[in-house]
């Protein structure tokens, strides 16, 4: 007689599932997986919103770059600025031009005003940026925290119990392992999305810089004794 297959079936092994972990924790570990979520969440929204900003900003710098290569004059330099007051180069052009109001600026105080509006631009391409780093840096201490509150509640259950058995004491640790996870899933993301997109800002920043001295040239150079800004102005 053949022994009994089904007796020499292994038991169908539980696959791993993040979701009832999650659904089924409670207290502060509930309380931790929920804020990680939110941060997970919040790295892909501030990921969309700078990559649209940055977008838009190179676009319309690069497009002021080019319709200035071929502007001689000071004068026309602010009127083409005036005309891409969304441009990051042209909000620096207007900041120059602006000082030269006041007669006799040097052209190491033009230099030093550009230098001080391209800062402004890469504090305002900056924005948010503060937030994903702290994403980064705090999730998986977060995530940690959650979890050593599990593994403290699973030695409560021991000695509540007077058992170490699985079924006692797997329910705090499942939970307390899920809530490291979750961290790193918010931080991952955080620290890739802020090297990423903190190097875009690096290479616009100096793309800008350099553009900005050759503005400032022509408005120092083009309009000896003539104010540029103040003769757009006029007109």
């Amino acid at each position: 007689m053949q022994p009994d297959a089904a007796a020499h079936v292994a038991p169908p092994q539980k696959a791993l599932d993040p979701i009832g972990l999650m659904l089924g924790s409670s207290g502060v570990v509930l309380v931790v997986l929920l804020i990680l979520i939110v941060a997970a969440a919040l790295v892909w929204l501030i990921w969309f919103l700078k990559f649209a900003q940055l977008s838009r900003l190179r676009g319309s710098l690069r497009a002021f770059e080019r319709a200035s290569e071929n502007v001689p004059r000071g004068a026309d330099l602010v009127a083409l600025a005036e005309r891409h007051k969304a441009s990051p180069g042209g909000r620096v052009v207007l900041a120059v031009a602006r000082r030269q109001e006041n007669s006799g600026t040097s052209s190491e105080l033009l230099g030093a005003i550009a230098r001080r509006a391209v800062t402004a631009e890469q504090q305002r391409a900056m924005a948010l940026m503060p937030t994903l780093s702290s994403i980064a840096s705090a999730a998986p201490f977060v995530g940690l925290f959650g979890t050593v509150w599990g593994i403290m509640d699973a030695f409560l259950r021991i000695g509540v119990e007077k058992s170490a058995s699985l079924p006692v004491v797997a329910p705090a640790i499942g939970e307390a392992l899920i809530a490291t996870a979750f961290g790193l899933v918010a931080a991952i993301p955080a620290t890739v999305g802020y090297n990423y997109v903190d190097k875009r800002i690096g290479d616009l920043v100096d793309e800008l810089s350099a553009s900005a001295d050759v503005w400032v040239e022509t408005l120092a150079e083009g309009e000896r004794g003539a104010n540029p800004y103040a003769q757009q102005q006029r007109r």
